[in-house]
C-alpha cells in the first residue's frame, strides 16, 4: 500500500504507531490518541504538556512556522507554551546563510510567544531535496488543569477563529509564486504572503480558555477545518453538524484555491482555532476574542451520535462530513 503524501492515515495509526509506543511510565496522564496533537506527563503538581511536528511544505519561512505551529498544539490544550527543541535537516549544498535564515526566524517567533529555545540539532542529511524543521514544544500547568481536543459534548457549539486555509494561503503564495503572478494581482498576492502573520493561535487559545466553559480545542493543520472537526469529533466520540457558509475563507485564499482547484476547506490552516464550548458560553468568548480583534463565529455543535457527522452546504443540501485523504496543499504544491 502507497501512503498518501502527509500524515499517515488513521488506521495505521492505530493498527501501527499506536500499538508499538514502548514502556509503560506511570508519569503519562495522555499518551498518543487519533486527533489529539500533544502529550501530558504528570510530574509532581505539574503537568507537562508536550507537542511535536515537522514543517516539511514550506519553505520561505520555515523556521517561523516551526515555532508557532508547535506552540500552537501546546495552545490548545489551554497552557501557554514555554519550552522548545529543535532538529534542522538540510540538504546537501547548504550554506551559512541558510542555517543563519531558519535560526534568525525561530529566534524571532520564539521571542514573540516567551518561548526559550533550550536544545536541538542541526545537520547537512544527504537524500533531501528541501529542509525539513522540527519542534518539539513544551508547556507547563498545575496538574489536570488543562482540555484536549478529546473533551467535546453534545450540544457543545463549535467556534471557529479567523478563517479557512491560512497556512496554506501563505505557503502557497510564497513557494508558487511564479505560478500564481498569472491568476492574481501583484497587491492580492503580497496580501497572502503575509498570512504568515496570522497563523499563531496561541492569543486566543489562552483567551478563550481564561474565559471558562471551554470543553475542547483543536489546531486544523493538515486537513484543513474539515480534518480539524472530523479529528475533534473522533477524538471525543461524537457527531458533529456544520454549516459551510458560516465558515470564512479570505478573498486571497479562495483566489489561490480556484486556481489550484484544491477546496479551501481542506487546505492546511494553522492559524484558526476550533472551540468546543458550553452553548451559554459561546457569546461571551465570541466578544471576548473580538475585544482583542479576533474574528469569531459559531460554525456548527456537537451531536450525540457518533455517526452523524454532517456538512450543511451553501445550497442548503446536507452532506457526509468527509475525513480528508490527504491535504490540499500537497496536491497544488505537485502542480508544476
Amino acid at each position: 500500500m502507497k501512503l498518501p503524501d502527509g500524515k499517515i492515515p488513521i488506521d495505521i495509526l492505530k493498527q501501527v504507531i499506536f500499538k508499538n509506543l514502548g514502556a509503560e511510565r506511570k508519569e503519562v496522564a495522555l499518551g498518543p490518541s487519533a486527533g489529539i496533537d500533544g502529550a501530558v506527563l504528570d510530574i509532581g503538581n505539574h503537568s507537562l504538556v508536550i507537542s511535536m511536528d515537522p514543517i516539511t511544505g514550506a519553505l520561505e519561512r520555515i523556521g517561523w512556522l516551526a515555532v508557532n505551529i508547535n506552540a500552537n498544539d501546546v495552545a490548545t490544550f489551554g497552557v501557554e507554551p514555554a519550552f522548545i527543541v529543535s532538529c534542522i535537516m538540510l540538504p546537501e549544498g547548504s550554506d551559512r546563510k541558510t542555517v543563519e535564515t531558519i535560526s534568525i526566524q525561530m529566534d524571532e517567533a520564539s521571542k514573540n510567544l516567551g518561548i526559550a529555545i533550550v536544545g536541538g540539532h542541526c545537520e547537512v542529511t544527504p537524500g533531501l531535496t528541501n529542509p525539513i524543521v522540527v519542534c518539539c514544544v513544551m508547556g507547563l500547568t498545575e496538574k489536570g488543569n488543562y482540555v484536549t481536543a478529546g473533551g467535546a459534548r453534545p450540544e457543545d457549539r463549535l467556534i471557529l477563529t479567523k478563517s479557512a486555509g491560512i497556512e496554506g494561503t501563505a505557503i502557497l503564495a510564497s513557494d508558487r509564486e511564479k505560478q500564481l503572478k498569472e491568476a492574481m494581482s501583484p497587491k492580492m498576492l503580497q496580501n497572502a504572503k503575509k498570512f504568515f502573520g496570522q497563523t499563531s493561535v496561541v492569543k486566543e487559545a489562552i483567551e478563550a480558555y481564561k474565559t471558562g466553559g471551554v470543553s475542547a480545542m483543536h489546531d486544523p493543520t493538515e486537513g484543513g477545518i474539515i480534518g480539524g472537526v472530523y479529528e475533534m469529533a473522533e477524538a471525543s466520540n461524537l457527531g458533529v453538524k456544520i454549516l459551510e457558509d458560516k465558515i470564512r475563507v479570505q478573498p486571497e485564499t479562495a483566489e489561490i484555491c480556484k486556481f489550484f482547484k484544491i477546496n479551501p476547506l481542506q487546505l492546511i490552516s494553522s492559524g484558526a482555532l476550533l472551540i468546543a464550548t458550553k452553548p451559554k458560553i459561546a457569546h461571551k468568548i465570541i466578544e471576548n476574542l473580538r475585544a482583542k480583534n479576533i474574528r469569531a463565529i459559531v460554525i456548527g455543535e456537537f451531536l450525540e451520535d457518533p455517526t452523524d457527522r454532517v456538512l450543511i452546504k451553501k445550497s442548503g443540501k446536507t452532506s457526509i462530513l468527509p475525513r480528508p485523504a490527504s491535504d490540499h496543499l500537497w496536491a497544488a504544491l505537485n502542480q508544476r
